[in-house]
């Protein structure tokens, strides 16, 4: 099958986060398709099957399947429209975390994710202080833990302890944000219990960040930065119910996979 490796939320090669995409005629198994993702080794892997007008999609990190993938779901519209369904502008999945739709408008890719607001969570602040290595303003808790600090420069020099935070009992992983200086928030994103240390570019945390946000800052819509060492720019946007994510994609290789 064609494999292809896309770095989504930029449009530099070495940026952003980079997606493993298969675009598959039928569906495999699904151990074959959770190793072909530890295979990868990248934070995601996602397969998308034809289905009617639209795509199913999955996403597996390289030791599971999770339910919402927004940077896999970014690049995999980006290799459907220039590869696959060359030219398409409207694209719709259906997925664990029911039918997301994008939108391409030139280089940008529009996602219609869902709205996940995080709760007020009663959990100890020192042993978030011990895991992230600074004491938190506030701790909530949604898919993920969500924890804000005071300033940008903590979130950027963050060393976490992933030994402690694979231990954590609540949540996934750990989102780390604070207001922003030149943009409106910032943020980092913590999956040791995926096998990944830290996502470069995490979408799917912004469900619970744009609410958030838009609630604190009081504005629809915003920039966001996050402050991994690849980086990446989000344009984010709330409407009602749902939140819109977008940003641009940049095509690393293309190759086959042998099964």
């Amino acid at each position: 099958m064609k494999y292809y490796v896309v770095n989504a939320f930029t449009d530099e090669i070495f940026k952003g986060n980079p997606a493993g995409i298969c675009i598959l005629n039928e569906w495999i198994s699904d151990s074959t398709m959770q190793n072909i993702a530890a295979e990868n080794n990248l934070s995601e892997t996602a397969f998308a099957v034809k289905n009617g007008d639209n795509y199913d999609l999955r996403w597996f990190t390289p030791k599971s399947e999770i339910d919402l993938c927004g940077h896999a779901t970014l690049a995999t519209s980006y290799v459907i429209s220039n590869y696959i369904d060359i030219g398409i502008q409207n694209m719709i999945f259906n997925t664990a975390s029911g039918v997301l739709n994008v939108k391409r408008r030139g280089d940008l890719y529009d996602m219609d994710l869902p709205l996940r607001e995080p709760k007020k969570v009663e959990l100890s602040k020192e042993i978030i202080t011990q895991t992230i290595g600074v004491e938190p303003v506030e701790i909530y808790l949604s898919r993920d833990l969500f924890v804000v600090l005071e300033t940008e420069k903590q979130v950027k020099d963050l060393s976490p302890d992933f030994s402690k935070m694979i231990k954590l009992e609540k949540g996934s992983g750990v989102i780390v944000t604070a207001k922003g200086t030149d943009v409106d928030f910032v943020c980092r994103c913590f999956y040791p219990k995926f096998g990944v240390n830290e996502d470069p570019v995490t979408g799917s945390a912004f469900s619970n960040l744009i609410p958030f946000w838009s609630k604190r800052l009081n504005k629809d819509v915003m920039i966001s930065r996050q402050l991994s060492e690849r980086g990446g720019t989000l344009y984010c946007k709330i409407a009602r119910d749902r939140v819109e994510v977008s940003g641009k994609a940049s095509l690393y290789m293309i190759g086959d996979i042998y099964i």
